[in-house]
């Protein structure tokens, strides 16, 4: 029995929604477990812990494997979204950026996307969508300056950081409109296991390569791995490569502008934040900005 249009309406909706919940608890993991490891070293136990459990899943689904150039296309993809991403907003929170900070760049993502989606996609961008990506890096802005006031926003913290930022920005951007023109056709399953078996291999060359690998096994890092490797590497990047096969780069990519505001909902709950009448514009802001991105107009 086909799916009427409410629920098909309720599914289109409730896929992004629930993509945008779980990756904004990605900043909230990283948080709780980085005192207790090295960055690299962090990532490189997520990674290894994650293909294991999609390695099962792969055999268990029967999973089809793509040839040796599909999955050199998925192996770059995994280095720019996973590897470039990840790599550069922990490095950037072990250095001292507040996560405010970092996740603001990051919200950056869409117009770097938008704009590299026209120059090689060729795809179209309305006005009625610049207008909503506007609205959204607005609405992020207003959010995290009420979240983080004045006197942490202007607090210092090294320059350097800013690198890893722009590497994060950078990868995330880059990986988004790639795995769009090469990588849609693979299975999402063994794409996925290959994309982090190649970001595994970056956070292992870094780990041994720059860091100490000491760990501290502590309750707050054993939960938050758990999640980490349940609810993003695994729930959020596979709704991720799903929206992306079925969405345009650019509207896929304005869902991010919803992170920041949903990671200072999350804030408030768990660790008492405030959120005062301007972050509230600003997420009315960004919902509205996605809004005007993703719906499409009426034939």
């Amino acid at each position: 029995m086909a799916a009427g249009p409410k629920s098909s309406a309720l599914f289109s909706f409730g896929v992004p929604a629930l993509f945008v919940w779980l990756w904004s608890t990605g900043f909230i993991g990283a948080k709780y477990g980085l005192p207790f490891a090295e960055p690299f070293t962090l990532l490189l136990i997520r990674m290894l812990l994650t293909l294991g459990l999609l390695g099962v899943l792969a055999r268990i689904l029967k999973a089809s494997w793509p040839g040796w150039r599909g999955a050199g296309h998925l192996a770059i993809t995994g280095l720019l979204v996973h590897g470039c991403y990840l790599g550069g907003v922990y490095y950037a929170i072990a250095g001292g950026m507040p996560s405010g900070i970092i996740s603001l760049i990051v919200g950056l993502q869409p117009l770097v996307t938008s704009a590299v989606a026209i120059a090689v996609l060729n795809e179209k961008v309305s006005v009625r969508q610049w207008l909503g990506l506007a609205l959204g890096l607005v609405g992020v802005c207003l959010v995290l300056l009420e979240k983080f006031g004045v006197n942490e926003a202007r607090g210092s913290f090294p320059a350097w950081t800013l690198i890893w930022a722009a590497l994060s920005l950078a990868g995330i951007s880059l990986g988004t409109v790639y795995q769009k023109r090469r990588g849609t056709g693979a299975d999402l399953v063994s794409g996925t296991l290959i994309q982090y078996a190649a970001a595994a291999t970056l956070f292992a060359i870094g780990a041994f390569a720059f860091e100490t690998r000491e760990v501290e096994w502590a309750m707050p890092l054993i939960l938050s791995m758990a999640w980490l490797v349940f609810g993003v590497s695994i729930g959020a990047i596979l709704l991720l490569m799903w929206l992306i096969r079925r969405g345009a780069a650019s509207q896929v990519a304005s869902l991010f502008y919803l992170v920041p505001p949903v990671t200072a909902f999350e804030a408030f709950v768990l660790f008492d934040e405030r959120l005062g009448l301007v972050a509230m514009v600003g997420g009315c802001l960004s919902i509205l900005g996605v809004a005007l991105v993703v719906m499409r107009p009426s034939p």
